[in-house]
């Protein structure tokens, strides 16, 4: 049987531990208040001063999202400490998960890391044409997994940062001008000089071909039924493909106008007789 004094002792004992975890309790959510103001007014501070420094904006959503989820993580541990609980038991049962989460996402985790690699790197980004897998089109979005690329018939492809980081990429963007190229042929017995300069004409017409480096108009090859003639002009990577169909029409045009004649496939055949 308790005594009158054991249960007063008792009563005291709850009432103060009534109190003590009142007090952490307090503490944590003044914490857990202050903390989300304080992770709330970093956060746009630091999206402010990516922006401010030209950073590209998929790079500042990458950046300041990991940022937020990585300072949450810190005031969820730093609340669970003001309650009294052993954070030091926590962060190894944290860390058996992280180990048995990390073998299950393995994958993930590569492409994770192959996202910041990108990142860091930046052999692309958002906006730049560029070739990789087998797969060509622009880069919509740099995501923490995957890569989002839009391809010139408006299909989306997701491709795994991971591969991304480790594979070959053609950035088609990123040097800002980019050199075409056409071979035209003529009919044997026409005058080359005369093709050179109708070709030059037709490029003088397109403005969006630049001045300098200057083009270039040679004939490269004696082919099977064509002399041919090579043509290299650089433009701005974003006009490549209008101004190579505009100079197509173009130069097709013009030798119809001059009568320059497009060569057809043409075989000689010996006749022998006996």
């Amino acid at each position: 049987m308790f005594s009158p004094q054991d249960l007063e002792k008792l009563v005291q004992k709850c009432i103060d531990m009534g109190a003590e975890a009142g007090k952490n309790i307090v503490i944590a959510l003044l914490i857990l208040v202050i903390g989300r103001y304080l992770i709330r007014f970093l956060k746009q501070l630091f999206a402010r001063t990516l922006h401010q420094t030209k950073v590209d904006a998929t790079v500042q959503s990458f950046i300041v999202s990991l940022s937020n989820i990585l300072m949450l993580i810190l005031l969820g541990v730093s609340v669970i400490s003001a309650l009294g609980i052993n954070t030091t038991s926590f962060a190894a049962l944290l860390a058996s998960a992280g180990v048995a989460i990390g073998m299950a996402l393995s994958g993930n985790l590569q492409n994770f890391a192959g996202g910041i690699i990108i990142l860091v790197l930046r052999p692309y980004k958002a906006g730049d044409w560029i070739e990789a897998q087998n797969v060509q089109g622009t880069v919509q979005e740099i995501q923490i997994f995957h890569t989002i690329i839009t391809t010139a018939d408006n299909k989306m492809v997701f491709i795994p940062n991971g591969t991304m980081s480790s594979s070959i990429i053609t950035n088609y963007t990123r040097t800002g001008t980019r050199r075409v190229e056409w071979t035209i042929g003529i009919d044997y017995g026409a005058d080359p000089e005369q093709a050179r300069r109708a070709i030059a004409d037709a490029l003088k017409a397109e403005p969006r071909i630049l001045a300098t480096p200057e083009p270039y108009i040679a004939v490269t090859a004696l082919g099977d039924s064509s002399v041919d003639i090579i043509v290299r002009a650089w433009v701005n990577a974003s006009d490549l493909l209008l101004v190579k169909d505009s100079v197509n029409e173009a130069i097709y045009h013009i030798f119809n106008e001059r009568k320059i004649n497009f060569p057809f496939p043409q075989q000689t055949v010996h006749l022998v007789r006996d």
